[in-house]
């Protein structure tokens, strides 16, 4: 697939009023509100609920599940409102698109990952993002994985996650071209607890690379 002119950005792992308006504030394209049993970032249903109410028009919310029971699922929905769902862990495609919404099939490119296959099973999937876990494990490692594993085309568009931050995210868009990028620990302070002078940085960075495009 040809890059995009511009990469679509996600802030992942919000749990706090102010850093839901800070990121819309500053032009996101989406925010994701975990519900991973074992994240540290993980929310209540009702938390997640009351955070919607801080985001802005045109912003996508993304519910983080993974291997979550179907109820839990269909809960989130009711009473979240997510734009897309995000499967984290083993779900098959059947699951993943039971729910009748777009969802994103993360990817694991850690130790075992094979890219292709898992892309290949969720043919179904609006895009993919590819972290740096191993298959089966969280992610949330704050390490990048080998870019050039990449392949070449997974048939649909992909947000690159893993170990991103200001710091390499400008080299991240201008070496892998990926659709959007995905951040979570990069911006924070603690876990959960995002930085707004990072949070600043990140989407400057991703804009200055957008510029040199071309």
């Amino acid at each position: 697939m040809n890059a995009p002119l511009r990469t679509r950005i996600k802030f992942c792992g919000m749990t706090r009023a102010q850093d839901v308006a800070l990121a819309c504030e500053l032009g996101v394209d989406a925010v994701g509100f975990v519900f991973a049993a074992r994240s540290p970032r993980r929310l209540g249903v009702d938390q997640a609920a009351a955070l919607r109410t801080h985001t802005m028009l045109f912003v996508d919310v993304v519910a983080l599940v993974m291997d979550s029971p179907a109820e839990l699922v269909r809960e989130v929905i009711a009473q979240v409102r997510p734009t897309l769902l995000q499967f984290h862990g083993d779900e098959d495609a059947a699951f993943c698109r039971s729910f009748g919404l777009p969802y994103l099939k993360v990817i694991a490119m850690g130790e075992g990952g094979d890219a292709a296959t898992q892309a290949k099973d969720h043919a179904d999937a609006s895009a993919f993002l590819l972290d740096s876990h191993a298959r089966g494990a969280g992610g949330g490692t704050g390490r990048p994985f080998d870019w050039t594993r990449i392949p070449r085309d997974l048939g649909k568009p992909f947000l690159l996650a893993g170990g991103l931050g200001p710091d390499n995210v400008f080299d991240a868009i201008r070496d892998v071209h990926p659709w959007g990028v995905d951040v979570s620990s990069g911006i924070e302070s603690a876990p959960g607890e995002k930085d707004a002078a990072k949070m600043r940085r990140f989407v400057e960075e991703v804009r200055r690379a957008d510029s040199l495009r071309g």
